[in-house]
């Protein structure tokens, strides 16, 4: 998903008269000790929200923001939220919030790795208040991720400790019934954010979502999804990124045409290659 961040400072000096005796002047005071903690917060305008290769917002913009955690030993943790659509989630307050925490370290000045949990809330939204109901079912959601990097290259797993969004056999009725659960859904992604010029940024990610344990009429749901893009980095903590996307379907009957859970309205394709802006601000 994410963020981008931004802070300004301005600072005065005023000269003081020396005194006569160099010896007489006061001693420096001690440089304060840098914190053992950082905390964040970041507002991002987007033109479109897709999260892993689908639009959450029905092709329409989203804003969002959140606030981070971060710590000297590795430690990290953050809340982040957006507007999504009642179409994608029915019945719901048209919100996203995100919950996440877990531990960065580093084996040398190239690789690192990662260890954490990511959690998805979608206040009110329920499979039960859709067009054709499903089941009492929320799309809450809950996986633990692992990954390594070097230098400017990242790979990254999650696996879902939950169902993937509330995908089971209650929550599809009809045309798409479904048989089993979709705990153990994982995402394989590979990410390059390579800085070739002063704060210009190349953007580039590759994914795999492979849903586990459910049969669905329509077909498998697992795709696959992709961006390229540039970001610029400005003064004050500005970012704009302008990024592609697009999705990959195993069975295309799964995803579109797609039509909304609350009406029908028609999306012809929730992963269909998109130029989307970001636009973003850290405090």
């Amino acid at each position: 998903m994410r963020k981008t961040l931004i802070s300004v400072a301005i600072a005065s000096l005023s000269a003081l008269p020396l005194l006569a005796h160099a010896d007489a002047a006061p001693a420096a005071a001690a440089a304060a000790p840098a914190p053992a903690y950082t905390v964040t917060t970041n507002v991002n305008l987007v033109t479109d929200y897709y999260f892993r290769g689908i639009s959450q917002t029905w092709h329409k913009p989203a804003i969002q923001g959140g606030a981070d955690f971060t710590h000297t030993n590795g430690l990290y943790a953050g809340v982040w939220g957006s507007n999504v659509s009642n179409n994608t989630y029915p019945g719901g307050s048209a919100l996203e919030f995100d919950y996440y925490g877990g531990y960065n370290g580093k084996i040398n000045d190239d690789w690192g790795y990662t260890v954490g949990g990511h959690g998805y809330l979608y206040p009110g939204a329920n499979y039960n208040k859709a067009a054709t109901p499903g089941a009492d079912q929320k799309f809450d959601s809950f996986e633990v991720n692992v990954g390594a990097s070097w230098k400017f290259v990242s790979v990254k797993y999650s696996y879902f400790l939950t169902d993937w969004f509330g995908l089971n056999s209650k929550t599809y009725p009809g045309t798409f019934g479904a048989t089993g659960n979709s705990k153990g859904t994982g995402y394989l992604e590979a990410n390059v954010a390579y800085e070739f010029s002063p704060s210009w940024t190349l953007n580039l990610h590759a994914a795999q979502t492979k849903v586990k344990g459910v049969t669905v009429a329509a077909g498998d749901p697992s795709y696959n999804d992709y961006l390229v893009g540039v970001t610029k980095g400005f003064d004050g903590g500005w970012s704009v990124q302008l990024a592609y996307l697009k999705s990959t379907y195993k069975k295309d009957a799964f995803y579109k045409p797609t039509l909304s859970f609350a009406n029908s309205d028609s999306l012809s394709d929730p992963g269909e290659g998109k130029l989307i802006l970001t636009v973003g601000r850290t405090f």
